[in-house]
């Protein structure tokens, strides 16, 4: 009973009720009577009642005004945040749910405790997270605390894609790929132009060409115009068709069947001073045919009163012949294109040239400069390699090797090659997937699909050869 006399007393006090020391004995009476420890009770069950639920309520308004902040997303990039309820010190919450995320793609793994998913529509997205803590009933309204998902636009969504004009000069298709036989091999090539360009309505400033020329030889060729150059575009087309035609000339049609007398007796006596033969004349006739584009550029910047720089651009052209005792390949190279041959079984890449790039991107030298023909470093620039078998010869503009191959070390590891070999066939972010079998019939698409692979900061124009 003394609990019931202090809460009375307590009662009475806070009613301004103060019993005087002469009243306490018939305080402890009326204490007793059940009546009235019944409503005390009573009243001491409302308080505790009344406490929970404010106690509650405090809480619920905690984790509402509790700042909660989650990762940003990207449209179309795979997603995951996590929500720590252990961290967060949200132990009490008893039932949960989300509204919002299925709207933009994304969902609430239970398991996991992580949003997910793949986000379909970029803005500043409201996400309402609707609960219920310890002591609520389920007749009770769930809680609702709004917080923030930020949704990047997919940066490939921002790049526009202009049509050029055909009525400028010198146009050009903005996008080609073919696969044709070429020799007793075929060779599948996609020259794009890159996101930079397509964003204002620029021209691909890549070119190439290849061609089955006499005697068995076959040719390729990569140009990259120089981006700074105002008619590249022009001046890579020049080079790559400027080398072709060299080669399908009498003279030099007369050179290679020099070399191929050379190489063939060289095989069969297995003579050192063939090779070094093989080498005078490689130099010779690859020399003559990049000199012989050189003048053609030359003679076009002339006759249309343009700068001989506005026609910079890189060149790079292998030739390849079939033997009984293997390929014989024949390379030069002047700019950042690089050329290489993976063996059959893919352990092994030889490179067919040297990349003129420089600490500060300002190393690049461009077909257009004469001082190439002048320097000491020429002869270097020569490739010449037999082999009995190869399973790709592989050439490509600093818009492809960029962001495959990043620097020009990783050009010499084999595994970089077997790793770019891996994503052409659909080991990528975009698992886009290209087939390298000469029965493929959808080839072309796949190829020229996987050519527009993103990567961040690379938007330059790409032009990749492979001969298989």
């Amino acid at each position: 009973m003394k609990d019931v006399k202090q809460q009375l007393t307590r009662l009475f006090k806070s009613n301004n009720i103060n019993v005087a020391n002469h009243r306490m004995e018939a305080l402890g009476q009326f204490s007793q009577a059940e009546q009235n420890v019944a409503d005390i009770n009573l009243i001491l069950e409302k308080e505790v009642a009344l406490m929970t639920r404010w106690k509650q309520k405090e809480r619920i308004a905690d984790i509402i005004q509790q700042p909660l902040r989650v990762l940003n997303a990207t449209v179309g990039k795979p997603y995951e945040t996590k929500l720590d309820f252990d961290k967060l010190k949200w132990v009490d919450i008893t039932d949960f749910y989300f509204e919002g995320l299925e709207d933009v793609g994304l969902h609430f793994d239970d398991k996991t405790r992580q949003i997910m998913g793949v986000p379909t529509q970029s803005g500043d997205r409201r996400i309402t997270f609707k609960f219920k803590v310890e002591a609520q009933i389920e007749e009770e309204a769930y809680n609702e605390k709004t917080f923030t998902l930020i949704i990047n636009p997919d940066p490939r969504s921002l790049w526009k894609k202009i049509e050029t004009d055909k009525n400028l000069p010198y146009w050009k298709e903005d996008d080609v790929t073919v696969f044709e036989p070429l020799g007793d091999r075929h060779i599948l090539v996609s020259s794009k132009r890159g996101r930079a360009h397509a964003n204002v309505g620029s021209f691909r400033e890549d070119d190439y060409a290849f061609a089955e020329l006499p005697n068995n030889w076959n040719i390729v060729v990569v140009s990259d115009g120089a981006g700074s150059a105002k008619l590249s575009r022009k001046g890579s087309s020049i080079a790559c068709n400027g080398i072709v035609e060299h080669f399908g000339e009498t003279s030099s049609v007369e050179g290679m069947a020099e070399i191929d007398e050379i190489l063939q007796q060289a095989a069969a006596d297995r003579d050192e001073e063939g090779s070094r033969t093989i080498n005078r004349l490689v130099y010779n006739n690859l020399g003559k045919a990049a000199f012989a584009v050189h003048k053609k550029l030359e003679a076009f910047s002339r006759n249309e009163g343009i700068p001989l720089k506005d026609l910079n651009s890189t060149l790079i052209f292998t030739l390849f012949k079939k033997y009984p005792f293997g390929y014989a390949l024949l390379s030069f190279g002047v700019g950042d294109c690089p050329i290489g041959v993976l063996n059959k079984d893919l352990s092994e890449i030889t490179l067919m040239n040297w990349l003129d790039v420089g600490d500060f991107g300002g190393g690049t030298r461009f077909i257009t400069m004469p001082e190439i023909f002048q320097s000491d470093k020429f002869a270097t620039r020569f490739g010449f390699k037999v082999v009995e078998d190869f399973s790709y010869l592989i050439m490509m503009s600093d818009g492809v090797y960029d962001p495959k191959f990043v620097v020009e070390a990783n050009l010499k590891d084999i595994k970089k090659w077997q790793d770019f070999l891996a994503d052409i066939s659909g080991k990528n972010d975009e698992n886009i997937q290209v087939d390298l079998s000469i029965g493929n019939p959808d080839i072309v698409s796949q190829f020229s699909a996987w050519m527009d692979f993103w990567s961040a900061g690379n938007h330059d124009d790409r032009t990749l050869a492979i001969v298989f």
